[in-house]
């Protein structure tokens, strides 16, 4: 397992970083999805490190992954999943990058311990040893390559018609490169121009004017021409390098014919009496040199061989008879390469039949029959070819090394005898050792062949490998190249995006166009790849666009004044991305552009209509009001007014009128805007322009709307819609949703719902919108309740703001889809609530967002509470309160905890844990904080909490505090309800003097007049309960008649008769029993039974004082 560490350079601009320090734009599926694209495995992220955790499954996967890494293409991966998309505009000119690490001590652990599990640590360690065996010569002044001429050391007579004999001191030309490593290669004897193998033990540097210091810089150069020409679109089949009847080398270029040269049929007859028969198959196949019909004839597959080229024959052994005795008949008129070919393609109708040995004895012969050199190259490689497949079919490894060295150096020296391989083992093989030997131009070079091999193959899959090694390899070289590898790149992104892998081929774009050496072409080709890989998104052309964009209008090709093709480009490439920052509202960049645009290109110089011209300040003249700026825009608009002449309108005009309004109406000239308005209107409606009518009078329908002539408004309104709706062009849409969006606000501010709710429906109809599902979410849930329709488009919100990448969003529509859940008050709704919450915690804890993941927890634990899974509570809490205390922040922790004492404090059971929050944990803090108004919360509500524990002792302390804090803040209300507590209080501990103290003290803070109608019936209770500690605690009947009186008058005026009745019969009680008054004992008896009798004659009904329970009265007092 490793990680990659993402470091952030120059995010001044909080890009990807928040304020509070945490990566945005995070998603753990994104990120999935990114990074198997990268061939890893995602662990987990860490915001807080800024670290991704990753693990590999295989030694493929590490590879590829280091290889991304190497070439830089993870550093622009990285860029592309966090960087937000404004990024991409706002830092053109700036030099803002991600840097990425990764720990590679632990990758080389986790890569060798992959290798052991496979069984392949031994070659592992053998790619960390150097060979010495390989390449003893020129080892000390040459260090990858050479070219130029060389110097026989000893004598060498040739083995066969492939070598070159030489002696001691003989000057030999190198073809193509000498690759020390590798056992032979192609050499020129400069004295009689012959051309073969030669050993490269028998060599040694020449001492002639041939500078080998620039060995490097030349075979770089090479390099460089070769992968220009390989990854040319256009696939050639003429080769790089021809051998020609003179025995010379000629660069060809890369001119292919017009059409390629048709192969001749040959008639398979018997020979028997007829020797007239083979003379035109010996014809055709003689001669020392190559043609390109034979290019086509070693090419062909055994199948091809018996089916196209040769016919009449009845099956192969027919054909095969016919061949030998051709070749029996070449051998005795000595038509020695016509024997040659003839043993070529028996061997290979052999290997078709899968007779190896067979085919082997073929093959050596053609190597034995010449008695002169090759020429024809093309045979020789495609002989060597052959032999070293038919050689490794048999597992003689040390006859396939043999012959594939000769291969090798075919290959090296003469790149056309790539057409030739039958497969790419000898290929592998040059690389392979290439490798073992540390020569990475050789590596760079066999790569280069695997890739072209592969390409001309059409196996893009295999040439990805191939080509990116090719391209680090590159990379890694000391001198800069002639060349530049941005074609490179941009086949490799044409490769990725063809596989599938957009994150990849967006990087390897964006490589090809940071080079220094990247050309206009490359900038173009960069773009119309980047389009091809976000073809699938919703966004023509996305905001990745810009870098390519701004680099390609710096070339000094599209700043040039002259009338040409490029000018009309760089016209529409500045549209293009002024488009962009329109679109991403960052207008000043747009303004400063249509302005370059407009300055630089006269219509007397570039090809621009004036009707364009027009357009583009038009333009322009949107941008300035979209910024702010309708003062300007009003000017420009004006001077295209003026232009026009007096009786020549045109549909442009309205559209100018159009937009002019809209300036009046920014700078608050109503008439004139509205003037202008309906003069647009006039035009449109003159020239049957519907879209920009409907413009118009929505436009006049808002201004209307504004000035608060809500009929003129409506009515313009209802015309635009019906406009709207007559079009059925889709860019119309854009500006027809707005217009039923803000019809349907009005109607729902006129009560109107049905209309409302149908306009937003309608536009929910034309596209799936974000702001009309919201406006349809506060219908359902203010105007018109409805829960069921509230979670439908709450939830239908949840997938847009998904689809969109709004993390942070979804994860808050989540949560209000939770409290929709949680006020049905059912366990299946609870049930539901706590998915949507743990969906919204998830995505908190993904975007690091510490406050709202804390208050997450506190949610979900809530949850659990109201479940009644109780052992999961104190779990829920705890996390939250641990993500608290990692912010720091004292406001929130100490927020956190009295919510997290709130959750026990509304709960029915385990109510003593909120004392432990509330006393224990919140309020030292907010007294260290001097935090007053948290400081009187906590003791409010430590004192209701103690008291419905029974704590009463306890609760006082708390209730002098909340007091004494009230009063300090001139808070009446809250003084009058701590002193209300201290009341009642003191009348549970039976310290009736202070309870009547209290609550006396209460009444004084009492306001008067009375504010609200329930007000008498707290004087009713408040006075009642005087009344009970007076007249049975302290057994005065005359102080408690009066608090009853007091009581009863309250009630009288509240009108409750069922406290009257209570009320007149404690009175009745007490004058008769304790202060005997006959007299009002009698009076107040009768107006109880009288209260009684009107009571009981009204049981089924429901009196307006049953309404207040003792309950209630509580929660008044407090």
């Amino acid at each position: 397992m490793t990680f990659i560490m993402c470091q952030f350079v120059k995010c001044e601009h909080q890009m990807i970083i928040g304020s509070d320090g945490q990566l945005r734009n995070f998603s753990i599926n994104t990120v999935f999805c990114f990074l198997q694209e990268l061939s890893a495995h995602l662990i987990s992220i860490n915001s807080e490190r800024k670290a991704i955790y990753v693990m590999f499954t295989t030694f493929e996967d590490i590879w590829k992954f280091t290889t991304y890494y190497k070439i830089g293409f993870l550093r622009h991966c990285m860029e592309n999943l966090l960087l937000e998309q404004t990024f991409w505009l706002s830092s053109l000119k700036d030099d803002f990058a991600i840097e990425v690490t990764i720990q590679e001590e632990t990758l080389n652990l986790f890569y060798r311990g992959i290798l052991l599990q496979e069984g392949c640590f031994q070659r592992y360690l053998l790619l960390q040893k150097p060979l010495s065996q390989f390449g003893t010569i020129f080892m000390q002044c040459l260090l990858c390559l050479a070219r130029g001429t060389c110097l026989a050391k000893k004598e060498y007579d040739a083995e066969g018609p492939d070598e070159l004999s030489v002696s001691p001191g003989d000057p030999i030309t190198i073809v193509g490169f000498l690759v020390p490593c590798f056992d032979w290669f192609m050499g020129k004897k400069e004295a009689t121009g012959e051309i073969g193998l030669v050993r490269t033990s028998l060599v040694k540097p020449s001492t002639d004017a041939y500078d080998f210091s620039r060995k490097v810089e030349s075979e770089q150069k090479e390099f460089k021409t070769n992968i220009h020409r390989f990854l040319d679109q256009d696939k050639q089949s003429t080769p790089h390098y021809t051998v020609t009847k003179r025995e010379t080398l000629e660069e060809s270029g890369l001119a292919a014919e017009a059409k390629s040269p048709k192969l001749p049929s040959f008639v398979v007859q018997p020979v028997e009496g007829n020797k007239n028969t083979l003379i035109p198959l010996l014809s055709f196949l003689d001669g020392r040199d190559y043609k390109v019909e034979f290019g086509i004839l070693y090419g062909l597959s055994s199948e091809k061989l018996a089916s196209s080229t040769f016919t009449g024959h009845c099956d192969e052994d027919e054909l095969i008879s016919f061949l030998g005795v051709a070749r029996e008949t070449a051998r005795k008129k000595h038509l020695f390469w016509s024997q040659t070919r003839l043993c070529f393609l028996l061997g290979k109708l052999c290997v078709g039949r899968s007779k190896f040995n067979q085919a082997q004895v073929y093959f050596e012969e053609t190597l034995s029959v010449p008695r002169e050199g090759f020429t024809d190259l093309r045979l020789l490689a495609s002989i060597f070819s052959n032999l070293a497949a038919t050689y490794l079919l048999q597992k003689n490894t040390e006859s396939f090394f043999a012959v594939t060295e000769r291969l090798v150096a075919l290959l090296i020296g003469i790149p056309d005898c790539l057409k030739s391989l039958e497969d790419n083992s000898s290929l592998k093989y040059m690389l392979k050792k290439a490798i073992l030997s540390h020569n990475k131009m050789a590596e760079a070079r066999a790569c280069l062949l695997l890739a072209k091999h592969h390409w001309t193959s059409a196996m893009g899959a295999q040439v990805v490998p191939y080509l990116e090694r090719l391209l680090i390899l590159c990379d890694e070289a000391q001198r800069p190249w002639r060349i530049s590898p941005s074609h490179g790149y941009l086949a490799l992104g044409k490769l990725y995006s063809e596989l599938h892998r957009p994150h990849l081929s967006a990087s390897s774009v964006r490589r090809a166009s940071l080079l220094p050496s990247a050309t206009l072409s490359d900038c173009l080709g960069s773009m119309v790849l980047l389009l091809d890989t976000v073809a699938e998104q919703e966004t023509p052309v996305p905001p990745q666009m810009a870098p390519y964009l701004h680099k390609a209008l710096t070339f000094p090709k599209l700043q040039s004044r002259e009338r040409n093709h490029y000018q009309i480009l760089s016209h529409q490439l500045t549209v293009c991305l002024c488009q962009l920052y329109c679109k991403h509202k960052m207008t000043g960049h747009a303004i400063c552009h249509m302005q370059a645009l407009i300055n630089n290109s006269p219509s007397r110089q570039v090809c621009v209509s004036v009707s364009e011209r027009k357009g583009f300040l038009i333009w322009l003249a949107w941008l300035y009001i979209d910024n702010s700026q309708p003062a300007v825009a009003l000017d420009i608009l004006e001077s295209i007014l003026a232009s026009i002449p007096e009786h020549c309108t045109t549909p442009q005009e309205g559209v100018v009128l159009n937009m002019r309004g809209v300036a009046l109406r920014c700078m608050g000239d109503v008439r004139r805007a509205a003037e202008s308005y309906q003069a647009a209107i006039d035009i449109c409606q003159e020239f049957e322009d519907m879209p920009n009518g409907a413009v118009a009078q929505a436009n006049l329908g808002l201004l209307c709307l504004k000035a608060g002539a809500k009929t003129l408004a409506e009515r313009h309104l209802c015309e635009a819609v019906q406009l709207f709706s007559e079009l059925s062009e889709e860019s119309n849409v854009e500006n027809f949703i707005p217009v039923l969006m803000e019809l349907g606000k009005y109607y729902v501010k006129q009560q109107q719902l049905d209309y409302g709710k149908g306009c937003y429906e309608w536009a929910l109809l034309l596209a799936i919108n974000l702001g009309v599902t919201r406006c349809l979410c506060r219908l359902y849930e203010c105007k018109i309740p409805n829960q069921v329709q509230w979670i439908i488009y709450s939830q239908h919100q949840v997938q847009l703001l998904r689809r969109t990448g709004y993390r942070e969003q979804e994860g808050e529509a989540l949560e209000a889809i939770s409290q929709i859940y949680l006020s049905i008050g059912t366990e299946q709704a609870y049930r539901a609530a706590l998915d949507y919450t743990k969906t919204s915690l998830g995505i908190f804890i993904d975007l690091g967002c510490k406050e709202k993941e804390a208050y997450g927890w506190l949610q979900a634990g809530k949850i659990y509470q109201l479940l009644g899974q109780i052992e999961l509570v104190d779990i829920y809490v705890q996390a939250a309160q641990d993500v608290a205390l990692s912010t720091g922040d004292t406001s929130f922790i100490l927020k956190l905890l009295e919510t997290a004492g709130d959750i026990f404090f509304d709960s029915c059971r385990d109510r003593d844990k909120a004392v432990l929050f509330y006393r224990d944990r919140a309020l030292p803090i907010a007294v260290k904080s001097n935090s007053i108004h948290s400081r009187l919360r906590l003791c409010n509500k430590l004192t209701e909490v103690m008291f419905c524990l029974k704590l009463y002792g306890e609760a006082v302390e708390f209730a002098h505090i909340a007091a004494d804090i009230s009063k300090s803040l001139g808070e009446r209300l809250n003084e009058r309800v701590a002193c209300h507590r201290l009341g009642s209080l003191y009348h549970c501990l039976k310290q009736c003097e202070l309870a009547e103290h209290y609550y006396l003290k209460t009444l004084t803070l009492c306001p008067t007049p009375l504010q609200f109608d329930e007000e008498p019936l707290y004087y009713v209770r408040l006075y009642q309960t005087l009344g009970d500690i007076i007249f049975t605690d302290l057994k005065d009947p005359f102080d408690a008649a009066g608090y009853y009186h007091l009581a009863l008058a309250a009630a009288m005026d509240l009108g409750n008769k069922k406290s009257q009745l209570q009320l007149c019969t404690q009175l009745a009680t007490i004058y008769h029993n304790f202060i005997i008054d006959r007299e009002r004992s009698l009076f107040f008896y009768q107006k109880a039974r009288g209260f009684a009798a009107e009571l009981n004659a009204k049981r089924i009904n429901i009196s307006p004082g049953q309404q207040y329970s003792s309950a209630q009265y509580k929660n008044i007092g407090q």
